[in-house]
């Protein structure tokens, strides 16, 4: 399920990717517009979403938002038979999306879904240009970082 929502400078953001963190070097970050539907957005609006499986995939050169999980509640959705992981489509500039269709044709690219979060009234996505980590960059990283937490708790203690 979808983390407490917290203020951030555009919105309160509704959920987060974590573990895009922990798999990708995450290189560029873009915002983009999710088209939904009123029972998608009541969903959000409740906090029933789950990031955790989210990719985002070109299609006839347009951006779509696949592996996001929307749960319906059952009193928004009584009128339509709701599908809780249909891909979504992604509302950017052409520009934008000119460019990231070069960046992901380069090998080892990847665009992966960071977060979703309200932003005017409108739910936005945080999607990140990102390359792939092997587990051994994994490790290393671990290791930077209980190294890093060392050398504070050694700092603090003198």
């Amino acid at each position: 399920m979808a983390k407490k929502a917290k203020k951030t400078g555009g919105g309160s953001t509704i959920a987060l990717n974590k573990k895009a963190k922990h798999d990708y070097f995450i290189e560029q970050r873009f915002e983009a517009g999710v088209s939904l539907m009123g029972w998608e957005v009541k969903s959000l609006r409740a906090g029933r979403v789950q990031l955790g499986e989210s990719y985002v995939l070109l299609q006839n050169n347009e951006l779509f938002l696949f592996g996001t999980h929307i749960t319906p509640l059952p009193s928004a959705s009584t009128h339509v038979d709701p599908d809780p992981t249909r891909s979504r489509k992604l509302l950017m500039h052409r520009d934008e999306i000119d460019r990231l269709i070069g960046s992901v044709e380069r090998k080892g690219y990847t665009l992966v879904a960071l977060a979703l979060y309200w932003k005017q009234g409108r739910v936005k996505a945080e999607i990140g240009l990102a390359k792939g980590k092997k587990m051994h960059d994994k490790r290393a990283v671990e290791k930077d970082r209980d190294w890093q937490r060392d050398k504070q708790r050694i700092l603090r203690s003198r």
